[in-house]
């Protein structure tokens, strides 16, 4: 038993549409079977002379990959190798279309996919895609017929749905990041994160593609010229301070703490800086607040787009063309055909874009922040996937155009992210943000179909921020923490948040976040010799709560913080333990044995069984540890 081990992040894989649809396919019997008709009819129109037939095929097709019972009918169809060579289409709209089935295709169907789709060579279409789209971007020239798509079909769109089926492919593939770095395709993309100013979609892709791309890739780095870095500083430093343009900074500065290897020592501090200043911006924000403000104002922007409808129907009285009436207009395919391709893309209302852009950028930066505190231990490969100076503002100013010079050490560099974190007051924020998410803003949500997603990013964020308070107690000093007092406060902060969780919270993510985090901070009181706020609470609520639902919960906290660890063994004994739990024992199976069918559900009395067999097992462990200790 070693001291807790924190796990890095991992980047998440992105869904445009949303979570993959098999269950509510299963749920509403519309499966497809493996000769499935749509499928093979779909994939038959990808070849069908009509470009508006390729495209509606497409987005046929982007929605039916969602359903993943769907998967192993297209592999066998060769869907990837039938979609690949429409990325190059004669039309625009073909193109954009073939790239958004692509990238479902590549959100839904994981690891095992995307590495299929690099064995089918898709890589080679989308490259020369996103080339000539890099192309086209410096090209003032445009056909009659791009200007006339130029709203809805424009490169930067293509661009956009591209640089996402990279991000994909890249996030699961080894073989298609050594593509990247082979192909050139670092250049490609910054060309695009440079057009931050004027579509920060696009650039939110890249800067997602990027954070994948550059995690443990040396190969890569030495790519990175001073334009290229230099890039990367301009939107970070973006003076605009929308939620779309927080997340982007947010993004880039995980960028660079990615490339932190190749800038010069004397450089680091500042980088240091800057990027925890913007992290630190963005966990100072209350997402609870802004959920329930973004949702007033689109509240109020519907009600008054619908007043206005109002007005302008009694002012044009019969002469308004009702739906019917636009059926023999010419330009109604084109209607139709937006409609139809509009499940391809993110959300739509203004204020819930944001929104999600905060939730997205607070996670984000808490990630980050977790990563920054692994990345100074040594056996960091050992770890598996889950995922105040005034001078920063102007950081880099003569630095990022430098890639030589001495590098920090890592001793060096543990002092610097140390005194940023204090001095940002990063973990009273993180503290904050540990605090279960503001039940009026869930209410809201939940009411609301489209906002209801919303209470499970709330919730992943109160996860993270655990997981990061939990490095941060066993990173920083004890004073850094804000000293003995505060530890103590922390404690019973977090047995509360363990004996409180309200329905939406009893998720095995934060069972498994809140016990770490109460674990490191037992082993950094114990190791301190602070009293023992934690285990006297806990052992409090494990002997003396009426309910032995919430006893068992007591009990299985206590199995997990006292169960790792030379600190743990100390503080058992210091507090103790064992005397109480043996005492302890008999009471629970008599209370268990009277009032278990009366009072309990069969689930709990299940659970509440295993807590009895588990508190046989852990008396017997702590007598062998109060033996070592008293011998």
């Amino acid at each position: 038993m070693g001291k807790s081990r924190t796990k890095r992040f991992k980047r998440p894989q992105f869904s445009p549409t949303g979570d993959c649809q098999a269950e509510a396919a299963a749920a509403n019997g519309t499966e497809p079977e493996e000769d499935d008709g749509p499928a093979a009819e779909l994939l038959e129109k990808l070849q069908h002379p009509s470009a508006e037939v390729r495209e509606c095929a497409c987005a046929g097709l982007a929605r039916l990959v969602q359903q993943r019972p769907a998967l192993p009918g297209l592999a066998r169809r060769d869907a990837v190798r039938r979609l690949g060579p429409l990325l190059l289409d004669p039309s625009l709209a073909v193109r954009e279309t073939a790239a958004g089935a692509l990238r479902n295709l590549s959100a839904c169907g994981g690891f095992e996919v995307c590495d299929d789709m690099v064995t089918k060579d898709i890589m080679t279409p989308l490259v020369a895609l996103l080339k000539e789209c890099s192309t086209g971007l410096d090209s003032n020239e445009m056909s009659p017929q791009e200007k006339k798509d130029q709203n809805r079909n424009s490169i930067e769109n293509i661009a956009n749905e591209a640089v996402n089926v990279l991000w994909n492919i890249c996030e699961c593939s080894s073989r298609a990041v050594s593509i990247f770095n082979k192909e050139g395709c670092l250049e490609i993309v910054l060309k695009y994160l440079s057009r931050f100013s004027t579509n920060v979609d696009l650039a939110i892709s890249v800067a997602y593609c990027l954070q994948t791309v550059t995690e443990d890739n040396p190969e890569l780095l030495k790519s990175f010229s001073a334009p290229a870095l230099h890039v990367l500083e301009s939107a970070m430093l973006s003076p605009v301070n929308s939620m779309e343009y927080i997340l982007l900074k947010t993004l880039v500065a995980g960028t660079i703490w990615n490339l932190k290897d190749i800038i010069p020592s004397k450089s680091q501090a500042e980088i240091i800086n800057a990027i925890l200043k913007i992290l630190s911006e963005v966990l100072e924000m209350d997402a609870g607040e802004t959920v329930l403000q973004m949702k007033e104002a689109e509240t109020q922007r519907i009600k008054t787009a619908a007043d206005t409808e109002g007005t302008l129907q009694n002012v044009n009285g019969d002469d308004l063309i009702e739906d019917d009436e636009m059926e023999d207009i010419p330009l109604r395919r084109k209607v139709r055909r937006k409609a139809f391709i509009s499940d391809l893309l993110p959300p739509t209302d203004k204020e819930l874009r944001e929104t999600i852009a905060l939730l997205t950028a607070q996670q984000t930066a808490l990630e980050i922040i977790v990563n920054m505190c692994c990345s100074e231990d040594p056996t960091d490969d050992e770890w598996e996937e889950l995922s105040s100076s005034d001078e920063s503002d102007s950081f880099m100013e003569n630095s990022l155009s430098e890639c030589g010079g001495q590098l920090l050490s890592p001793l060096c560099l543990s002092h610097e992210v140390h005194t940023a974190l204090t001095n940002y007051l990063i973990p009273k924020k993180i503290f904050e943000k540990t605090a279960f998410p503001n039940s009026t803003a869930v209410d809201v949500c939940s009411r609301n179909p489209s906002w209801k997603p919303l209470i499970r990013k709330m919730s992943i964020i109160q996860c993270r921020a655990l997981v990061c308070l939990q490095s941060l107690v066993s990173l920083l000093d004890v004073d850094h923490l804000g000293g003995p007092a505060a530890l103590q406060t922390l404690a019973q902060h977090l047995s509360q948040l363990l004996f409180s969780q309200p329905d939406f919270a009893k998720h095995v993510d934060f069972l498994e976040a809140i016990s770490s985090a109460l674990r490191a901070l037992l082993q950094t009181v114990a190791s301190k010799n602070i009293p023992q706020t934690i285990g006297c609470f806990l052992l409090e609520v494990a002997t003396k709560d009426p309910s032995l639902v919430v006893a068992g919960e007591a009990l299985d906290a206590l199995f997990d913080v006292f169960a790792d660890g030379k600190e743990a063994e100390r503080a058992s004994v210091q507090i103790k333990l064992l005397s109480a739990l043996k005492e302890f024992q008999p009471v629970f199976k008599m209370k268990l044995r009277k009032e278990g069918r009366a009072k309990y559900s069969p689930d709990q009395l299940c659970v509440l069984d295993n807590v009895k067999m588990n508190l046989r097992r852990f008396v017997a462990y702590q007598e062998t540890v109060e033996k070592k200790l008293t011998t």
